[in-house]
This record gives structure tokens, C-alpha cells and sequence, in this order.
């Protein structure tokens, strides 16, 4: 089974797009909010900041029509916290089929952003330590963003490099 940096070199070809989803308020669920954050920080393009309300941007998202599309968010799957799952849209909807904390699952998200045929989802979550509200992100969390952002920063640029055929074309 290839590793982490392997499959997502692999996702992040061709026009991606990133969605951070959670909310800040409720410590380690502003993981993908954060992560969000620091990629356009970092000059990532199409990254949206959804925040708790991810449904109101699917629509725009949709239409932009990206071939990877990137869930970032913070999910309880059972790991050690700042643990990472990848999943892809099928495994996304069987996990989370519509109960969720937001108001329309992200297995619901991922099948409205894939109905235009061109577009696959992905998410990357992270095991939160703490969603209590009114904490701040975990020492843990913070980690996981700096290194994800980094990697996710760089693939983005190599993805870009890829698809227009190499740097300077």
C-alpha cells in the first residue's frame, strides 16, 4: 500500500481544488479551516475556506469543475490524535452517509461536487484530540498543519508543474 505523500502526489495532478471544513471554536474541529488557511498562506491556489458551512460553496465549487477535489477536515476515525486518513468519495459516503456535525453530510458534499462527471473527492482528515468548544487547536493539531501544509505545498506546485507540462512551458 503506497504511502501518504505517494497517494496524494497522485491526487494532486491536474486542477485541484481544497476545502477546509470545520469550526474554529471547538478546538481540533478547526483543523481543516486552519489547514485551509495556511495553504493559501503558502500561495496554494483554488483553496476555499468553507469553515461549518461547506454546503454553501459547493455549488461554486462544482462548477469549477476540478479533477481532484480535497476535503480537509477534522474526523473521528478511531486513531491517535494527528493521525491521517485519506478516503476516497465511495468511502466518504459510507463512513459519513448524513449524520454529521454539519448540516449536510460530506458523503452528501462529495456526491453533489462528483455529479458533473469530471470531478473525484478525496478527503484528508486528521484525528482530533478535543472538539470542546471555546479550545484552541491541540499541540498535536498544530503539528499535523505544519507538516501537511509543507506537503501539501509542495505536491500542489508539483502537481501544477506536471499538468502544464513541466516548469517554464
Amino acid at each position: 500500500m503506497p504511502d501518504l505523500r505517494a497517494q496524494l502526489a497522485d491526487l494532486l495532478r491536474g486542477q485541484v481544488g481544497f476545502v477546509g471544513i470545520g469550526n474554529v471554536d471547538c478546538a481540533d474541529d478547526g483543523f481543516g479551516v486552519q489547514l485551509a488557511e495556511a495553504l493559501l498562506a503558502k500561495g496554494v491556489p483554488n483553496v476555499f475556506v468553507a469553515r461549518s458551512t461547506p454546503e454553501r460553496w459547493i455549488g461554486r465549487i462544482a462548477d469549477e469543475h476540478f479533477s481532484t477535489l480535497l476535503f480537509l477536515d477534522a474526523v473521528d476515525f478511531g486513531a491517535d490524535a494527528g493521525s491521517l486518513v485519506l478516503m476516497k468519495s465511495a468511502e466518504i459516503a459510507e463512513r459519513f452517509p448524513q449524520i454529521s456535525t454539519h448540516k449536510i453530510s460530506l458523503g452528501v458534499l462529495a456526491r453533489c461536487a462528483e455529479a458533473n462527471g469530471d470531478t473525484r473527492v478525496w478527503l484528508l482528515g486528521a484525528q482530533p484530540e478535543s472538539v470542546s468548544f471555546g479550545k484552541q487547536l491541540s499541540p498535536v493539531l498544530q503539528t499535523t498543519i505544519s507538516a501537511v501544509s509543507t506537503l501539501l505545498g509542495e505536491l500542489a506546485c508539483e502537481g501544477r508543474a506536471t499538468a502544464s507540462g513541466g516548469v517554464g512551458q
